[in-house]
């Protein structure tokens, strides 16, 4: 890939960019990391890589204004429409599209091609660890989410089995679990190196916010006849 055609692409990338937890610089972590990942497979496509990890997220603010969309799916497609208006070869625009549609996690439509499966875990790391952490919560704040909820007898909830969004509820639904869910070699070991941070942070935050209730109510209690 050339710099005019690299330029071309992150222009449009840029101009579709508008969520804070999935802004450029994530695109370009998500590339970084892609790139880092492919030094270890054999026989990448290079030119689809980079199109598909510039272009994986152009379809966050559909699906950021209306939830009811799956941002790979409107990616693939916006994607798909905008390499052809600027004549890309099919076959480039064909897998191209599929990486974008395959990196969502979700059973039903897995990555098939080298180049897919590096996006879905050069994406995924950027959802572990401490950024991982960091990036949800900007999100859950974007929405107005709670970092916990509170169960019926008045303790602070772990998040796990709960049906109402929060940041605990994120953590224990999908953040905990995806360390297993990589496809290369190189993309579970690097997810692994980040794991403890996210542990850390997620058990630390519990235990405050834990001993702070259980603290904080037996005093009140002592006050409040």
């Amino acid at each position: 890939m050339n710099k005019e055609t690299y330029s071309l692409i992150e222009k449009y990338m840029l101009s579709c960019m508008e969520d804070s937890a999935h802004d450029k610089e994530h695109v370009y972590r998500v590339l970084y990391n892609a790139l880092a990942i492919a030094k270890t497979e054999n026989d990448v496509d290079y030119d689809v890589l980079i199109g598909a990890c510039l272009l994986h997220d152009v379809g966050r603010k559909e699906q950021f204004e209306n939830p009811k969309l799956c941002h790979a799916m409107v990616g693939g497609e916006k994607a798909e429409k905008f390499l052809r208006e600027n004549g890309f070869a099919e076959n480039y625009v064909e897998k191209v599209k599929h990486c974008i549609q395959t990196h969502r996690f979700r059973q039903n439509n897995q990555p098939q091609s080298i180049e897919a499966k590096i996006l879905f875990d050069a994406d995924k790391l950027d959802v572990v660890g401490a950024m991982g952490i960091a990036r949800t919560l900007v999100y859950k704040g974007a929405v107005a989410e709670p970092l916990y909820s509170v169960l019926p007898d008045g303790r602070v909830s772990n998040g796990e089995g709960d049906t109402s969004p929060s940041f605990f509820q994120e953590y224990k639904y999908k953040l905990e679990h995806l360390y297993s869910k990589f496809y290369t070699q190189k993309g579970t070991q690097m997810a692994m190196e980040r794991q403890q941070a996210a542990v850390d942070f997620y058990n630390s935050l519990y235990h405050e916010v834990e001993v702070s209730y259980e603290n904080g109510k037996d005093e009140l209690g002592k006050i409040i006849e």
